[in-house]
């Protein structure tokens, strides 16, 4: 992590964080403040620290990268019966979260507050052991609660900062603004990489369908936001495309596959304004990033998740395990880089745990590379049924409906022989049904559609398929 105490000395005066409430750090305070946590939260505690995109979580979240403190980073907003659950598994020596819920889950006492956060001090009578190279851990649900952390080392996290700082040419002019929360993986890679080259970054929780989010956009002259497919679904029916945004540079896409439709869609509108997109593709076992498609790229190469990004390697699996060399033959992506995480957590034991990895990474998805050496996922292995003998791709589907529908929301279940098809329209609930029939050439019989008020989605946007049991 040398690399990010470097930049924030060397950017000493630039500022660092500017909120949408008008207040402003800069990096020569988090210096300061570093040291003064220290003296109330020694090296290598466990923190649960509670985010929000405002300056007092980002402030405290890089306060322990720098202090040697491990912090398990939490949505702000997560329910209270999951934290407890979590702290009874995990039992951090400190809670450290907004200063208006500092009592929120017990009464603890408060060592110290800045910038709008405080620290607590736990009850737990016991601590458990952290591995020397354990930096930080996220959650695998978002917001469910699970248990199951995902352990990221130092090394990991600077890796994959200065990889993505490397092909997205970042420098200390870049203002991007936050879109995601920084609990999830995609949002704090974005800070890091940020952080990294001594960029200013426009903290805001507003969403992208609140005017006070361009607001604060137009008027702090943001060059680059990023967003799950989610959010560009959104900003395409928000008529992006017709917005004045004279200082916007890039956009980036992770999280989960864009549809091809809307990749062209973005693809074509940066080329003819002038601007950058670049889709990628990453999971929270590999920090963040493992691949991006060059912006040059992005139009010629619609659909593709990339290349490997700097420093990284991938290769195709077959169902045999040799690896696939032809063009246009599926496989199982599996990924090679510094920046593949230590392993799990799932209980505290696991805390001092070390390198289970070895920098390998089998992703779960399926993938096709093209003559060019340029990767497309197909789908997840795990997310495809038998239907009357014919193997089904439920992401395919999803997408499918998507694109006929105008991207309505839509989720695919099911068993063999049984796909489930969750819709948000009661009006279209029959012609999604027949055609998906039509285009699979399958009987009718064996899909099933079900509306329902929405589709359950995590923090990062992905559907929450397991939560639709709760609909049958």
């Amino acid at each position: 992590m040398a690399a990010f105490y470097e930049e924030q000395e060397r950017y000493a005066d630039h500022i660092m964080l500017r909120s949408d409430d008008g207040q402003s750090v800069k990096y020569r305070d988090l210096t300061q403040y570093a040291d003064e946590i220290l003296q109330v939260i020694p090296k290598r505690s466990l923190v649960f620290l509670f985010t929000n995109n405002v300056i007092g979580s980002v402030m405290s979240y890089l306060a322990c990268l720098r202090g040697g403190i491990v912090p398990v980073l939490l949505n702000g907003k997560i329910d209270v019966e999951l934290v407890e659950n979590l702290l009874s598994i995990y039992q951090p020596q400190f809670l450290w979260l907004d200063s208006a819920d500092s009592q929120k889950y017990g009464d603890f006492a408060e060592v110290t507050s800045g910038y709008g956060y405080s620290v607590v001090k736990t009850d737990f009578a016991r601590s458990y052991p952290l591995h020397d190279d354990l930096a930080l851990l996220l959650t695998t649900s978002g917001s469910t609660g699970s248990p199951k952390l995902v352990r990221q080392s130092y090394t990991n996290i600077a890796a994959n900062a200065e990889s993505i700082a490397k092909y997205l040419e970042l420098d200390q002019t870049e203002r991007p603004i936050t879109t995601l929360p920084m609990n999830y993986t995609y949002g704090l890679s974005i800070i890091n990489s940020h952080i990294l080259v001594g960029a200013t970054i426009l903290l805001t929780d507003k969403s992208l369908m609140q005017k006070e989010f361009w607001g604060f956009f137009r008027e702090e002259e943001a060059t680059s936001f990023g967003g799950v497919p989610y959010n560009y679904e959104i900003l395409d029916k928000l008529r992006f495309f017709r917005m004045d945004l004279p200082s916007l540079r890039t956009m980036t896409q992770a999280g989960g596959k864009l549809s091809p439709e809307l990749h062209k869609k973005f693809a074509t509108y940066a080329q003819e304004q002038g601007k950058r997109f670049v889709v990628m593709y990453g999971q929270c076992e590999a920090t963040a990033r493992m691949s991006y498609l060059p912006y040059e790229k992005s139009l010629e190469k619609y659909g593709s998740m990339g290349i490997a990004i700097p420093g990284g390697s991938f290769t195709l699996i077959d169902a045999d395990g040799n690896v696939v060399e032809e063009p246009k033959v599926t496989g199982e992506l599996v990924y090679e880089g510094p920046n593949v995480t230590l392993g799990y957590a799932e209980c505290g034991e696991d805390l001092a745990k070390g390198d289970e990895r070895h920098g390998r990474l089998e992703t779960g998805d399926m993938a096709q590379r093209d003559e060019d050496g340029y990767y497309y996922i197909v789908g997840r292995k795990k997310r495809f049924l038998k239907v009357y003998g014919n193997r089904v791709n439920l992401d395919e589907v999803e997408r499918l409906l998507k694109a006929k529908f105008d991207y309505m929301d839509c989720a695919c279940v099911g068993t063999d022989d049984h796909m489930c098809i969750y819709v948000t329209k009661e009006e279209i609930s029959k012609q999604a049904r027949e055609y998906i029939a039509e285009i699979t050439g399958l009987n009718p019989v064996a899909f099933q559609v079900k509306v329902i008020s929405e589709i359950p989605k995590n923090d990062s946007g992905k559907t929450q398929y397991a939560a639709l049991e709760n609909y049958d």
